[in-house]
């Protein structure tokens, strides 16, 4: 099949959903797929172009399996202003749209166009991409947005609830097939469109690299520089964004000056989580590492925290777990009861989940784990036995092929 996928980010750049996105299209591209991705210029570690991308607002490139395009992300640094992240949404996807049309060479048909939300925008889009090569949409969902943002507090006016709340809508009915990453997802999904499109979605899971993410000493010379030592060391690795609760990260290091606690990621949040960590030693802020450091830094961690704001459980699932789990460590998550985290921690038997902003439930099972490293390492290798048997990369890149081949043969 010809595929033209659209995604916010790719190789090289470090965005978990580029990472995610990058492994499918190998996958597919190894079933013998066509593939033409259209993405972004790598921007996402400093916020801004990285050195050696500037310079031209569109880059193609061509490969062994088709191409691959970037454009300008028009990227800031504010992620709290949300005029300048809208109005840097609606450029990329412009840019995003035309470079689709002509992906491959203009006008040419292709079976599926594959694009990535969020952006939301790229719903749409994809949808455009699609009747311009005459092929069909399946939306990848990352996470629903708005439901995220409005859940937060990020988006609070009506008007902008409403719109985005429609564009969320026409996007579902636009596409020929929706992806989400749990059941949680998918009921949200299904109770937004009309009955004759709920068949049309489906649950396929993000997968991780269970060969480059493998268990490996915590001794490592990442802890060197940060000079944390042998003792119990508790990581959180990714966004420090309004959706993770990372203050209770704070509480659970004031409460535990014997522990250190790591909080590896940049994001809008941090500026503020740094100020309530101040005057804490045990607490130490780092920037996103190259992704090739990113087995490193997890293996620094005795225990992984994973902390989601109440009612997000179910709209959005934090796939750093998953990097956990393949690493071998034990993870506390924080997170809504019922929803997929907490029943993939308990099928697993890789970690502990305790009620969303509970403090002292936090705190408590963040010091069960740190002070019996024997019951982390048992919890750490059931989650890898679990990782392994269930979200491998091949699993997940086939489980789209035969989507993607459904959706053609309708």
């Amino acid at each position: 099949m010809r595929v033209i996928v659209l995604c916010p980010h790719f190789e090289p750049d470090t965005a978990p959903t580029g990472t995610v996105m990058t492994r499918i299209v190998h996958e597919l591209a190894a079933l013998g797929h066509e593939i033409h991705v259209v993405t972004s210029l790598p921007w996402y570690r400093r916020h801004r172009i990285e050195p050696g991308w500037t310079g031209r607002w569109i880059r193609t490139q061509r490969v062994e399996w088709g191409t691959i395009t970037r454009v300008h992300p028009f990227p800031g640094d504010d992620k709290g202003d949300l005029v300048r992240r809208a109005a840097g949404f609606a450029g990329f996807t412009v840019l995003a749209g035309v470079a689709a049309v002509r992906a491959g060479g203009w006008f040419r048909n292709a079976d599926i166009v594959l694009a990535m939300s969020p952006p939301l925008t790229l719903g749409l889009t994809g949808r455009l991409v699609g009747l311009a090569h005459r092929g069909r949409l399946v939306f990848n969902i990352q996470d629903i947005f708005p439901d995220a943002a409005v859940r937060t507090g990020a988006i609070s006016d009506r008007r902008l609830i409403a719109l985005t709340g429609w564009l969320e809508r026409v996007s579902y009915h636009r596409a020929r097939a929706v992806t989400v990453l749990s059941e949680d997802l998918r009921a949200n999904v299904v109770a937004k469109v009309r009955p004759a499109h709920r068949g049309r979605i489906h649950v396929i899971p993000n997968f991780v690299d269970t060969e480059q993410l493998r268990p490996r000493d915590r001794m490592t010379g990442y802890r060197a520089e940060l000079g944390l030592g042998d003792g119990p060391v508790v990581l959180y690795a990714g966004n420090v964004g309004f959706s993770q609760s990372l203050e209770l990260v704070v509480e659970a290091a004031r409460a535990c000056p014997e522990i250190a606690f790591v909080i590896n990621g940049d994001g809008a949040a941090r500026p503020t989580l740094e100020a309530q960590a101040a005057g804490l030693d045990n607490v130490h802020f780092v920037g996103y590492q190259p992704i090739e450091r990113l087995p490193e830094v997890l293996a620094s961690g005795d225990v992984h925290v994973v902390p989601l704001r109440a009612g997000l459980g179910d709209v959005s699932v934090p796939s750093k777990t998953y990097s956990s789990l393949a690493m071998a460590r034990p993870v506390v998550a924080s997170i809504d009861s019922g929803t997929e985290i907490e029943r993939l921690l308990s099928a697993a038997g890789a970690g502990i989940s305790v009620a969303p902003g509970d403090s002292a439930a936090f705190v408590e099972a963040i010091r069960e784990l740190a002070g019996d490293p024997q019951r982390s390492a048992r919890l750490g290798e059931s989650g890898r036995r679990w990782v392994v048997a269930e979200a491998s990369p091949t699993a997940v890149g086939r489980a789209y092929h035969q989507l993607m081949q459904s959706v053609v043969a309708e």
